[in-house]
């Protein structure tokens, strides 16, 4: 199992990032998929999850309105566009699929917003 995300940097508050993390060695169609972060000092929390059946989805309240998680089954990759950026959302952003009994987590992205 490998998750690999991309897609973070340095954007400006207000700014729009779109992270992306392609999943190999799993039945990707078949598994929920999620989005963690975690700032300096901070535990990992949750920011979106898809589902794997109708792609029902659910937000973190501090970004719910802002971010969007989508996923392409077709290329095996999870999205999450995050739009009118803050300040705290200064964190690395990781990707996590639960598959055969345990979590499996990307190398993760840093996703910088300067106040």
């Amino acid at each position: 199992v490998q998750l690999v995300e991309s897609g973070g940097g340095l954007v400006q508050p207000g700014e729009s990032l779109r992270l992306s993390c392609q999943g190999s060695g799993f039945t990707f169609i078949a598994y929920e998929l999620s989005w963690y972060r975690q700032a300096p000092g901070k535990e990992r929390e949750l920011v979106a999850s898809i589902h794997n059946v109708g792609s029902r989805t659910n937000y973190a309240d501090s970004v719910r309105g802002r971010f969007t998680i989508s996923r392409d089954n077709s290329r095996r990759t999870v999205y999450l566009q995050m739009d009118n950026l803050k300040p705290e959302d200064t964190a690395v952003y990781y990707c996590q699929a639960f598959v055969a009994g345990s979590s499996r987590w990307g190398q993760g992205t840093q996703v910088t917003v300067p106040s």
